[in-house]
């Protein structure tokens, strides 16, 4: 399945290389698993955003490598591909871009057509085939339409989905220059956030039992998500079906449940189309027992 991450350091720019290359289940290393593209997504000195992005895997990126090592943002955002909708071409790769903010998702949605008739004018926001920059322009009419309110456009473009189309999950994150927000829903897919404190150093046991230690981010405060535990850190909090978090300019976290039940028209592995059900092979078992 495709793979999410997202980073916030609060008001200081900080670098995510330990996360992007070094950690133990870096996105470089999950991209051997999901070869079908690679986004990193950040924020430059005027909190103007920067896509980089390629339809090739991160390993095999030394576009990927070097940005990872040299790039500074207050917010990160990447994503690792594993294609359920859209060619593998650079329009259809992850993370995309609207009215200043980035956006990653993890999931599939179907009936496209429905979407797009809801979307309205909204669709010219859309470049790709996929649904997933579908459903973010989506949350960006509905931001617009609450006046720029960003949880409550996430919350009511994503209770129309959930009640109007078929979906096996819809987990994303979006960033803004300052902000993260991140969903998880239903519970086919995991996401995890990390709250890790200034100091603790960023290191972790291989499996020879020798130590691997970075830098990078360990002398800041940081909150990082994930679609899985990069790291052995204890501290990796699994979000609940239907839990909306934000993480705030100055990292303070909350969060709250925006979607309870499970979705009006729930998708199985079994209801998918080979290459999607493919794609979404890491579903929970449970996904499968509907």
């Amino acid at each position: 399945m495709c793979r999410l991450f997202g980073m916030s350091a609060g008001q200081e720019r900080a670098k995510a290389t330990f996360w992007l290359l070094e950690a133990p289940d870096s996105l470089s290393a999950q991209s051997r698993r999901e070869p079908d593209g690679t986004g990193l997504g950040w924020f430059g000195e005027d909190d103007g955003p920067h896509v980089s992005k390629q339809a090739i895997a991160a390993y095999g990126d030394a576009r990927f490598a070097t940005e990872a090592h040299e790039l500074r943002s207050r917010t990160f955002i990447a994503h690792i591909r594993f294609a359920s909708t859209g060619g593998l071409e650079l329009r259809n790769t992850h993370p995309f871009e609207q009215e200043g903010r980035l956006f990653a998702h993890n999931g599939v949605v179907e009936d496209l057509a429905a979407l797009d008739a809801r979307l309205g004018d909204a669709r010219m926001l859309v470049k790709g085939d996929t649904d997933s920059e579908r459903l973010f322009a989506l949350i960006t009419r509905e931001i617009a339409a609450g006046g720029g309110d960003v949880e409550a456009g996430i919350v009511s473009a994503c209770t129309w989905v959930a009640g109007n189309l078929p979906l096996l999950s819809i987990n994303f994150v979006l960033t803004s220059a300052d902000r993260l927000w991140a969903l998880r829903y239903p519970d086919a897919h995991e996401l995890y956030v990390l709250e890790r404190d200034a100091g603790s150093p960023l290191e972790h046991a291989s499996s020879l039992g020798s130590r691997v230690s970075s830098p990078h981010g360990a002398s800041r405060p940081l909150v990082v998500l994930a679609s899985e535990r990069m790291d052995d850190d204890p501290g990796w909090r699994l979000l609940s079906p239907g839990e909306l978090l934000q993480v705030s300019p100055t990292l303070e976290v909350s969060s709250r449940h925006v979607l309870d039940g499970p979705p009006s028209r729930l998708l199985t592995l079994a209801d998918l189309e080979p290459r999607a059900r493919a794609s979404q092979g890491g579903a929970a078992s449970q996904a499968l027992k509907r």
